[in-house]
């Protein structure tokens, strides 16, 4: 059953190495994701899972000490999931599970064992939610780390360019990921998520297929659109 849950974007700029003179730009978004995984730790769990956002429509799974790179950022930075056993390169980490990856190693994560799944940005979000039920289901005491960001749309330099909808969008997952609200999360038009470039869209699904029949309260910790993308960090406890 799912005990707790971190919620926390994912582009690679919140590796300090990569933003370089940005990189303060980031700290109070860093910041939240220290404190969402603090609760995660805080809930003793059984196994941790990391879920977050790949291309394509189906799933990948990634074991613990899978190796990541932020070396196509030209930065000699390596990373690996979790901390048993030396860093398997099959596969190589997404960008998504490697962002995942350098904030527990930021955060000396030192609790239960930890794996990866990479969810489909066109994943359906019926199947979202079975992955989540299948996670729930793994252990007594599942926590989640789920990665992804909210829309890309928000600004005329975005990566999406300015569309109107994405405010209200983002203010919707926002208001869901704070109220740990797994009927709105499902409910997330997935159409629109594409068009808004929305990767977080399929992870918040599994979340909240995850969440089916748990007890959890919400927090968001962080909400803003620095660079004309959504980024969300909330908690589940």
């Amino acid at each position: 059953m799912l005990v707790a849950a971190a919620v926390c974007p994912c582009p690679p700029l919140l590796v300090p190495e990569i933003a370089t003179g940005a990189a303060p730009e980031l700290d109070a978004a860093r910041d939240a994701c220290t404190d969402a995984l603090g609760v995660l730790a805080a809930a003793q769990p059984g196994r941790l899972v990391v879920v977050g956002p790949v291309d394509g429509a189906g799933t990948e799974s990634y074991p613990e000490g899978a190796a990541g790179s932020f070396r196509g950022f030209g930065v000699d930075l390596d990373v690996r999931l979790g901390v048993a056993g030396g860093a398997d390169p099959r596969p190589r980490l997404p960008y998504a599970l490697a962002v995942a990856a350098w904030l527990l190693e930021r955060t000396e994560w030192s609790g239960a064992p930890v794996e990866g799944i990479g969810v489909g940005q066109s994943y359906p979000s019926g199947l979202c939610a079975r992955t989540g039920r299948d996670i729930g289901a793994l252990d007594e005491r599942v926590a989640l780390l789920v990665m992804g960001d909210a829309s890309a749309c928000r600004t005329l330099k975005a990566p999406g360019y300015l569309d109107e909808r994405a405010a209200p969008f983002d203010a919707e997952v926002a208001r869901a990921l704070g109220a740990a609200d797994g009927a709105a999360l499902t409910a997330l038009d997935t159409g629109l998520a594409h068009e808004l470039k929305a990767s977080g869209r399929a992870p918040w699904q599994v979340l909240a297929g995850a969440a089916e029949g748990a007890d959890l309260g919400g927090s968001l910790l962080y909400e803003d659109a620095p660079y004309g993308v959504g980024y969300i960090v909330a908690s589940w406890s």
